[in-house]
């Protein structure tokens, strides 16, 4: 669980620095994926050989960033997981996706 303090200490940090400026929306997505695509990095050759530290730097990054967009669109993280997973539940019945991959309009 992302605790206030947490929340706080990002914001504070990038506060410090004056690096609100550089964190529109837009930049933030393209951070976001940036950082996803290094997290994806530490399993490019192997699904079970990586480095976990390593990983979870990188995760952290993504975790980090998506936070902050959450500040820059002044969305609340507890509300807008809950939303999309109301969502999907709607989408992905249990009786229809237990065990499938499929997307929903395949179900």
């Amino acid at each position: 669980m992302i605790t206030d303090r947490t929340i706080e200490r990002i914001r504070k940090f990038t506060a410090d620095r004056d690096w609100e400026q550089f964190h529109t929306p837009v930049n933030l997505a393209k951070s976001i994926c940036i950082e996803a695509s290094e997290l994806l990095e530490c399993f490019q050759w192997s699904d079970t050989d990586f480095d976990r530290e390593h990983a979870c730097e990188e995760l952290a990054d993504v975790m980090n960033y998506c936070l902050q967009m959450c500040d820059a669109l002044n969305a609340d993280p507890d509300q807008i997981i809950n939303a999309k997973c109301t969502r999907n539940e709607l989408k992905y019945p249990v009786e229809k996706a237990k065990g499938k991959a499929d997307k929903y309009t395949e179900l």
